[in-house]
């Protein structure tokens, strides 16, 4: 039931009920399955009690460790572990499982001290292979002033209606904010960059806006850098990845920014497929079965969290695709799936869950090597054991730059979630300070 409730508070606390959960799962398997067969204890005598207060069927199994008080700790560890103030609320209840086994006569206190410290052990543990997502922002680039826009003043707000749940009451307090900003509200029918540097044409503005999710922010970001305006963010789609990680979530401090001109230098990404003109991205691109890898976790993220979603989309991949066979940097491999980041992600040996930093021109390249034998399995028991960084089976690496030519046919390629084209050759690239983002 505290599950539930967590699940339905937000996205946090929905990760902090599945990793308390997953901890019980250990936990009581550890407990019951392993402590208790190779520890046996009798159970307190019936008289060590009043009447009152005995179960009328009491346990039979060992009374050592107490499998009450481990998942009880495990739990309220787990949670804390992503949620501290959660975390408080869920240890008075964990505290009251562990005492009433001491209360109703069916353990001695040091089964439930055990048993909580075991509990707390494997929870903590858990952290070994499922990281703790960091919610401070990137470290962005330097300081830099732009054009200070008094109520909207000289701002172009592109609004995309199709992004996320539609608010319309967030858009109307928006617009209520930025009286002065040309408004243009983008066809999801049309192409969105003839609709953007038509509205630019026609307006002159002296910095852009943007309302929508990764998709419509990639799309007028583009055009922010060769136009050469500053970009306000404000999120409101259903992926905010960049917004999340860039620190402007909050809009009114990205207001506060616009009217006082503040503004923050960020990296972006390209890459070139086939020598064609380059495509721009802001999160992430990648090739092989990390694409559908990510379709399956962003379908049951919300059911499951980030983490475990991921990992069971990565066994369902990896069960299912062939070996890509191509030349990175020049060298020949073979590989089950390439991730390439804009700027650095974190953690470098487990699924990234934050990036720290956006102002490096770094590209964060992983991929999952299959010319090693079993890697498969060897990828599945690392993952598993929390020792993925010191595998065969995985590389990760910091560059400015990557080659990657594939041999056979055209593969497709993902950016930021999207799929532009096929190609055999592809040529990243990290771009230094490229974007002007408001952010106060």
């Amino acid at each position: 039931m505290v599950a539930g409730v967590l699940s339905a508070a937000g996205k946090q606390h929905r990760r902090a009920a599945v990793r308390g959960l997953l901890a019980v799962a250990g936990a009581s398997a550890t407990a019951n399955g392993i402590g208790k067969p190779l520890f046996p204890r009798r159970r307190p005598p019936d008289d060590s009690v009043p009447f009152v207060r005995r179960l009328g069927k009491p346990p039979v199994s060992s009374s050592f460790p107490s499998g009450h008080a481990a998942s009880a700790a495990a739990f309220a560890t787990g949670v804390a572990i992503e949620s501290p103030t959660a975390g408080l609320v869920v240890a008075p209840i964990a505290a009251a499982v562990a005492y009433s086994r001491v209360h109703i006569g069916v353990h001695w206190p040091s089964d439930v001290v055990v048993g909580a410290a075991l509990g707390t052990a494997l929870a903590l543990g858990t952290r070994r292979w499922w990281a703790v997502r960091a919610e401070e922002p990137a470290e962005l680039g330097p300081t830099v002033e732009v054009a200070a826009l008094a109520d909207g003043h000289g701002l172009l707000l592109l609004l995309n209606p199709g992004a996320g749940s539609g608010d319309d009451d967030a858009v109307d307090e928006l617009l209520a904010e930025l009286p002065g900003a040309d408004v243009l509200e983008l066809d999801a029918e049309r192409d969105f960059t003839e609709q953007i540097l038509t509205a630019i044409e026609s307006s002159t503005p002296s910095a852009l806006g943007v309302r929508g999710g990764d998709g419509t922010v990639l799309a007028v970001a583009k055009i922010a850098i060769r136009a050469d305006l500053p970009l306000a963010v404000f999120p409101g789609g259903t992926l905010n990845h960049f917004s999340r990680d860039a620190g402007v979530t909050d809009i009114e401090d990205t207001l506060d920014a616009v009217a006082k001109g503040a503004a923050v230098q960020v990296d972006v990404a390209e890459v070139r497929v086939d020598g064609h003109t380059a495509e721009m991205f802001l999160n992430t691109s990648s090739l092989g079965g990390y694409p559908d890898a990510v379709r399956l976790r962003e379908k049951w993220e919300p059911r499951f969290g980030k983490w475990p979603a991921a990992a069971a989309a990565m066994l369902r991949v990896l069960t299912q695709s062939e070996p890509l066979h191509l030349r990175i940097d020049g060298t020949p491999t073979a590989i089950w799936m390439l991730f390439v980041g804009n700027g650095r992600y974190s953690p470098s040996d487990k699924v990234p869950m934050s990036r720290p930093t956006l102002s490096a021109g770094e590209l964060d390249v992983r991929y999952l090597r299959a010319d090693v034998r079993l890697s498969r399995l060897r990828l599945v028991a690392a993952a598993l054991a929390g020792t993925l960084g010191d595998s065969a089976v995985y590389v990760h690496r910091s560059v400015g730059e990557l080659d990657v030519e594939v041999g056979g046919s055209p593969v497709a390629l993902a950016t930021d979630g999207e799929v532009p084209r096929e190609g055999r050759h592809f040529r990243f690239r990290a771009h230094r300070k490229a974007l002007q983002l408001y952010r106060g």
